[in-house]
């Protein structure tokens, strides 16, 4: 089954700006494949606002986020993995989400050799059942 963190990112992201607040995220910036200024990272995460007067072409895909945004005045551009993003919340009064980490994509993966090893067969003879 697919995530729901990018539905729901989008939803809590729309109702938000809907509601003339300032949509934040909180996004783990040691997880592979985020781009971020690593200068504005503090204690491993970075606070991003992502409202529409904050940054520009943001698309909240079903993988990634992407959008440019401006760091002391220079326009970078920002990707992250969506399963980077711990938290979206307004600023002004706190109202948001926090997400669960995604045990399947927390853990390390596992070496090609053991994926590449068949399983065992079981042992015993196989057994059959008849079923009125």
């Amino acid at each position: 089954m697919t995530s729901n963190q990018p539905y729901l990112l989008r939803a809590f992201h729309e109702w938000i700006v809907d509601n003339d607040l300032t949509p934040h995220i909180v996004v783990d910036a040691t997880i592979q494949g985020v781009e971020v200024p690593q200068e504005h990272v503090q204690q491993g995460q970075i606070v991003l606002n992502v409202s529409p007067g904050a940054c520009q072409q943001l698309v909240i895909g079903n993988t990634d986020i992407s959008f440019q945004a401006r760091f002391g005045g220079v326009a970078r551009q920002l990707f992250i993995p969506v399963h980077a993003v711990q938290a979206i919340y307004a600023r002004e009064n706190g109202a948001g989400t926090i997400f669960e980490v995604d045990p399947e994509l927390a853990e390390e993966p596992a070496s090609t050799e053991a994926e590449s090893s068949p399983t065992p067969p079981k042992k015993g003879k196989p057994t059959l059942k008849v079923v009125k």
